[in-house]
């Protein structure tokens, strides 16, 4: 079974509450990045339904790979935020089946 470990923003851990170790979870194969976040409270913003799509971006810190090709939809947001190719989207972002690791972190806001 695939598994995600999802490292705490740097720019967060001094947050009340913000966790400071990563977070590792065992995902379904094929399993959805955005149904791992949500079933185990990660810290990955999402604010799809405020309009405010793009909050969930990640960098992929190791197993690029490891993730299903970005649809269109998914590249037409990446281009507007000038993302880098090791950047996705965690609500459309999908792991592939079989034995992999995928480290990831919330992209960190601009000060």
């Amino acid at each position: 079974m695939p598994t995600v470990i999802i490292e705490p923003n740097p720019n967060e851990r001094e947050a009340r509450g913000a966790p400071t170790e990563p977070l590792v979870v065992p995902v379904p194969d094929g399993g959805a990045l955005v149904d791992v976040c949500d079933s185990h409270n990660a810290p990955v913003p999402f604010s799809c339904k405020s309009a405010n799509c793009g909050t969930c971006r990640i960098d992929v810190l190791e197993g690029l790979s490891e993730l299903l090709p970005a649809a269109d939809d998914e590249l037409d947001v990446l281009d507007i935020f000038a993302a880098p190719p090791t950047q996705r989207l965690a609500c459309q972002a999908k792991m592939k089946p079989g034995l992999a690791t995928l480290r990831i972190r919330a992209v960190a806001d601009d000060p």
